[in-house]
């Protein structure tokens, strides 16, 4: 029998402009990895909390990812995150809280320039089809 244990996962991206089209590339690639690399169904998802840097106005994050499928039940939280003088510009970042299985490893996820926010936890993307 699987253990199962809450676990959160961490991670961010970036965007290249502020427009919705670049907005849902950004969410939808994050929330990819963050599937495919913890091997997380929607449904194991207690609450995901996103934040977005003063700069990106253009579509709520949450409202990208009830887009996809199964993940329209999700409780999900948009806010904006503390600016900070030279901070990271047009970040999205996100909280995960999530039922894992205990024996196993959490997998955080911090693409495009926001690698360089905790480059101790980059994964290279896997090759894309």
């Amino acid at each position: 029998m699987v253990e199962w244990r809450t676990r959160a996962i961490r991670g961010a991206t970036t965007v290249s402009e502020n427009t919705v089209e670049a907005m849902q590339e950004s969410v939808m690639e994050l929330l990819d990895e963050l599937e495919k690399r913890n091997q997380l169904h929607p449904s194991d998802i207690i609450s995901i909390t996103f934040t977005v840097t003063q700069d990106l106005d253009a579509i709520f994050p949450a409202a990208i990812a009830r887009q996809r499928p199964h993940w329209d039940t999700v409780a999900m939280l948009d806010v904006q995150q503390m600016h900070v003088e030279g901070s990271l510009e047009r970040c999205i970042r996100f909280l995960v809280h999530a039922y894992l299985p205990a024996s196993g490893s959490v997998s955080h996820i911090y693409l495009r320039h926001a690698q360089k926010l905790r480059p101790d936890w980059v994964v290279p993307l896997a090759h894309r089809d």
